[in-house]
This record gives C-alpha cells, sequence and structure tokens, in this order.
C-alpha cells in the first residue's frame, strides 16, 4: 500500500542511518549481544550524527525538529537490518519527553546538551518488585532533608532498561504517603546521578530479548539528591507519567510494525532460497497463503501506525486511540512474526537468522509500555464501559 508519510528530507536521513547501521553496528552486533549491552562510545556517535537531538529545541543543541518522523525512520532502518541500539529507545522516547515537559530552564540548560551527545544517557526507573503495572504502589521513597538542600532516596527498582549504562536516571519515588482519597498521590520524580554514594547496580537481568538492551535492578541506599534535580513539582509524579504514556506507547507501535514488515522481507528471501522437496519452499502453495494474510494484516498495521503518526504530530493522538494502536500492532507483529519464522523451519530457531531475534525481541512489545490487559481496559473505558 502506497505510503505517504515521509518526504525527500526523511528519505535523506534514512539513507543516512542506513549507511551509519551497515557501517557502525552490523560488524559489531553480535559482540554487543553476547556483552549485554552496547559499546558506551555507541552512544556518542549517535550523538555525532545528530540522532540523540532531533526533537530537542536548537538552543540546547538539538535539531528543534516537532515530527515524530524522523524518528520513525530510524525504528524502521534498525528493524530492517535486523539489529538494534542499545537503550537508544529509553533515551530518547522515554527520557527526552520528560525533560522537555517538566525541567526547568536552569535543568534543559544543565542536561540537555549532553543529552543531545550522548556524554550523559538517560533512563527510567519506575518498576520496583511486587509492583509492575501498579505505580500507586511505589515504594521507594525520597526524604526531604531537615535543611531543605536535598532528599534522601531509599528503595529498589527492577526492569530498568539502559540501567547498566545510565548516567542519569529519573527516579519514581514517594515524597508523601498517599491520600486515602488518592493512592496515586505523594509520588514525585528525581533525576539522580548514577555516580552518587549510596546508589548501586543490582543484578543485571538475562532476558530472552533485546540483548544489547542493558537492563538491571537498581538500588538506593541513603542516595542524596539535590532538590535542584527534582523534575518539576513536587507530588505530581503520576501526572507526569501518564502525560507521556502516548508518546512512549508511539514508540512501541512503530517498533513493532517495523519489525513485522522486516519479518516478511527476511521470510520471503528465505523461502526463495530454501529447497524443499526439489523446489523452492516458494512454490508451494502454504508458503504463499500464509505470507499473502502476514503481508494484509502488516499493511493493516502500517496505516493504522501511521495515522498514529500523523495524529501524534498534530498533537491530536489520544490516550485510548494510543492504546488502541498499541494493542493491534504489537498483537499483530507477533503473529507475523510467529509465521515467519515457521517457514524458516528448523533454522528460524537458531539464532544466527535475524528472524529468530525478531522472534524474541518483539514478545516484550506485549507487556511493557503498558501490558495488552492494561491497553484493553483503557479502550474499554473510552467505550464507557
Amino acid at each position: 500500500m502506497l505510503r505517504n508519510l515521509y518526504n525527500e528530507d526523511h528519505e535523506a536521513f534514512r539513507s543516512v542511518i542506513r549507511d551509519f547501521i551497515e557501517s557502525e553496528v552490523v560488524p559489531v552486533h553480535d559482540k554487543w549481544e553476547k556483552q549485554g549491552h552496547v559499546d558506551r562510545d555507541f552512544y556518542l556517535k549517535l550523538g555525532e550524527l545528530g540522532v540523540l537531538g532531533i526533537n530537542v529545541p536548537e538552543e540546547y543543541g538539538g535539531a528543534g525538529e516537532h515530527s515524530y518522523r524522523f524518528t520513525s525512520v530510524i525504528s524502521e532502518e534498525i528493524a530492517r537490518a535486523g539489529v538494534s541500539f542499545g537503550a537508544w529507545g529509553i533515551h530518547e522516547n522515554l527520557v527526552r519527553p520528560y525533560l522537555l515537559a517538566f525541567a526547568s530552564e536552569e535543568q534543559k540548560k544543565r542536561w540537555m546538551p549532553k543529552f543531545v551527545t550522548g556524554e550523559m544517557m538517560g533512563a527510567l526507573a519506575m518498576t520496583e518488585p511486587g509492583t509492575g503495572s501498579d505505580l500507586a504502589g511505589v515504594a521507594t521513597t525520597a526524604k526531604l532533608s531537615a535543611d531543605g538542600t536535598h532528599y534522601v532516596l531509599n528503595g529498589a527498582k527492577t526492569f530498568i532498561s539502559g540501567g547498566v549504562l545510565a548516567d542519569r536516571v529519573l527516579v519514581v519515588a514517594r515524597t508523601a504517603p498517599p491520600s486515602p482519597e488518592n493512592r496515586r498521590s505523594g509520588l514525585s520524580i528525581l533525576f539522580v546521578d548514577t555516580k552518587s554514594p549510596g546508589y548501586s547496580i543490582g543484578k543485571k537481568l538475562d532476558k530472552i530479548g533485546l540483548k544489547t538492551s542493558d537492563t538491571a535492578e537498581l538500588a538506593f541506599q541513603d542516595v542524596k539528591v539535590p532538590v535542584e534535580d527534582l523534575l518539576g513539582e513536587e507530588g505530581q509524579g503520576f501526572k507526569y507519567l501518564t502525560h507521556n504514556l502516548v508518546e512512549e506507547r508511539l514508540a512501541i507501535v512503530v517498533g513493532s510494525t517495523a519489525q513485522a514488515g522486516a519479518a516478511i522481507r527476511f521470510a520471503i528471501d528465505y523461502v526463495k532460497e530454501r529447497k524443499a522437496f526439489g523446489q523452492p519452499v516458494s512454490s508451494f502453495q502454504n508458503t504463499k497463503f500464509v505470507l499473502a494474510d502476514c503481508e494484509a494484516e502488516y499493511q493493516a498495521a502500517q496505516a493504522m501506525t501511521d495515522r498514529a503518526i500523523e495524529l501524534f504530530d498534530e498533537d491530536k493522538l489520544s490516550p485510548a486511540d494510543a492504546a488502541a494502536c498499541k494493542l493491534f500492532t504489537t498483537e499483530a507483529a507477533s503473529r507475523i512474526i510467529d509465521k515467519c519464522l515457521q517457514l524458516h523451519g528448523g533454522y528460524g530457531y537458531i539464532n544466527e537468522y535475524p528472524i529468530a531475534r525478531l522472534y524474541t525481541d518483539v514478545r516484550v512489545s506485549r507487556l511493557y509500555g503498558g501490558t495488552s490487559e492494561i491497553m484493553r481496559t483503557i479502550i474499554a473505558k473510552s467505550l464507557g464501559l
């Protein structure tokens, strides 16, 4: 289906990203997967390329681009090559929106230039053991010191993507007990320096997918966080978290759809080359029908994704629409990639083939950013149910 989402500037940018992936990522990607994270200087290379500052205003060193389209191009090219950029998505799609929306002018001037160059990589720490999707259950505390100069942070977080290499982490903590009327009150966000005494990286989590994205448990023991590093206003943390969910889910939508499209291309290439019973696997009717079904479902997901990007650029993508897009595209991508792996036969289960990586990587898309069950709840609520 013909797409009209991109113009010549986007396609020129696509060529740059494609060349960069070929020269800087493909040769070392296997090493990254084995070590569990990208090389730290890779983020500096992304900074030099301008990838980390696309949507950052020019006064802070960025390109000042409002549209999400350039970021979408990056996600598509990553999927096309069957690689990943480590925790780039966390830094760009999660941390950046919080800083731009809620940081003070002084904080933006202090943080954003290094954010853009890759000298300061960020992560987001919300989830705790036992809390999952229920942020009202956050137990990490940040108590203001008697002299009012700093908070004392205590607690633990888990499933923190980018948590190993991050230089600063947005930590959700309780600065006040919840009120009886609102369990989500009393939450605040601190941008914590990972070099602070008492800050420690615990167990590095061994995931089934997203191998180049460093994921870890974090612990805070009497960590002193200057009051100047409080993001926005105290007690407004939950409101801030919900504000960014639309963009976070859009990023997952774009990535999942791109992975589905890549899986179809990998499968087509494979079945054309692979022979069974003396003829190419592509010649069998079952192969043609399976890929036809995959393509039809992919095109529906792509049309939905493109429309979501357009609405987001117009500030019109609602939380319910973002939830519907995430539910449909992530579930569709999982079905498509599973079918494409099946067409590879036993080789689809071998990590040497990119379809195997897509299969394990896409699974988390139905979990993070809100599970499929949470998406259904949001959609049902929008229907008045």
